[in-house]
């Protein structure tokens, strides 16, 4: 019963008991101080949402604005709780309390816990951070992308590797291991012997072997308006694995009114991130014509263009050169988001029509985008993949 009572006493926050009965000591007082300078303010922590309060307004009384003081509580934060609450909490009191001009001093980004929203925050700051708080910026950035390389490389390397071998088809398989028994056996359907209940093969379908020259070119165009923060940082890590393939030419271009061509710096995910600017307008029939001018061979090259679809520029233009991209072959996939998070608020019209012209836009986790860029390559249908992975779609 002590710890049921315990936990609604942290739930509940408030006085000495809060009606409880029950009192809180050690290091119970100190995570119940450490919710109280977050929580205890409008809404609170009872207010039967995830215990994280309305979102609403400022507790000056908190934490305030002194950069050391945060600190000590993001210390303490980090000491009480689990780091995906540790995430959670500072996310809240970046939003809540209106810390984001702290972010810019060293002391409190060293004492941060580095995940992708604290990231989109920074590159958001990033043209007006002052020179002393760069580094420690940029050290919270690497530290995230580093993770997430390793979290998700080896996974796209392995799933894009797979879907490029099994693409390259061929009469003449050269080990037993190379056969695509499923092409093979509807290949020879008019084979089937009665009286044995089997196939006899008179041709095989198979695998050929991973060639060296490029197989693919994959072009990521990036929303880079704010809304698209987590979207940004996921497309940088993963346009850079892709880059790292010999068999794929792969190009990132970011966007919002103006379009900028970051390929050259794939090979540093952090410096490619520090070359974006999140926020602005959006022009993404301007993206999408510069990026047409990027591709040489149509019938060979995937389209991902990341972008919640508000069009700040020339709507029915934008929706025919994705018409002329389809028509000439390319495979187009549209993200509304590249995010844990799922579906973002997007352009429900623009969705409807790129889905009308057989584009589907649906937004896509991290994790499922390795088998997302398999299915691309081996040219399988997008709608019905989206379909079987993902739940939110346009």
């Amino acid at each position: 019963m002590d710890e049921r009572m315990r936990r609604w006493r942290l739930v509940l926050g408030g006085g000495d008991a809060d009606g409880t009965g029950f009192g809180l000591q050690g290091a119970d007082a100190k995570m119940d101080g450490a919710l109280a300078a977050l929580y205890d303010g409008q809404g609170g922590r009872g207010d039967g949402r995830d215990g994280r309060g309305d979102g609403q307004g400022s507790r000056a009384g908190g934490l305030g604005a002194s950069a050391p003081r945060v600190a000590r509580w993001l210390g303490d934060v980090r000491t009480y709780f689990p780091s995906t609450v540790v995430q959670v909490m500072q996310k809240d009191a970046i939003e809540r309390l209106n810390l984001t001009r702290l972010l810019l001093e060293p002391e409190m980004l060293e004492a941060v816990e580095p995940d992708v929203h604290l990231v989109g925050t920074l590159l958001a700051l990033n043209r007006v951070m002052p020179e002393q708080a760069r580094e420690s910026a940029r050290a919270v950035v690497r530290a995230v992308v580093e993770e997430l390389e390793r979290r998700l490389a080896q996974k796209t390397r392995a799933a894009v590797t797979g879907a490029l071998d099994r693409s390259a088809r061929t009469h003449r398989p050269k080990r037993v291991a190379d056969i695509d028994w499923n092409r093979t056996i509807r290949a020879n359907l008019k084979n089937y012997l009665p009286e044995r209940n089997t196939v006899v093969p008179s041709r095989l379908v198979g695998y050929a072997r991973r060639q060296r020259a490029v197989q693919r070119e994959v072009v990521l165009c990036v929303d880079q308006s704010g809304s698209m923060a987590a979207s940004v940082v996921y497309s940088s890590v993963f346009g850079a694995v892709l880059a790292s393939m010999r068999s794929l030419r792969t190009s990132i271009v970011v966007f919002d009114t103006a379009v900028v061509d970051l390929t050259d710096q794939l090979h540093d995910p952090v410096e490619l991130l520090f070359g974006t600017q999140l926020g602005g307008g959006t022009d993404i029939n301007r993206a999408i014509a510069y990026c047409q001018g990027l591709i040489t061979r149509p019938s060979d090259s995937i389209f991902v263009l990341i972008s919640d679809l508000y069009e700040g520029g020339v709507r029915q233009e934008m929706l025919r050169r994705v018409a002329a991209m389809t028509q000439a072959g390319i495979q187009v996939i549209v993200l509304l988001a590249l995010s844990d998070e799922g579906a973002p608020f997007y352009d429900h019209e623009n969705a409807a029509a790129l889905a009308a012209m057989g584009v589907p836009a649906f937004a896509c986790t991290p994790d499922a985008f390795p088998d997302l860029m398999a299915a691309a390559i081996e040219r399988r249908d997008i709608t019905q993949w989206a379909e079987r992975h993902v739940g939110a779609r346009s």
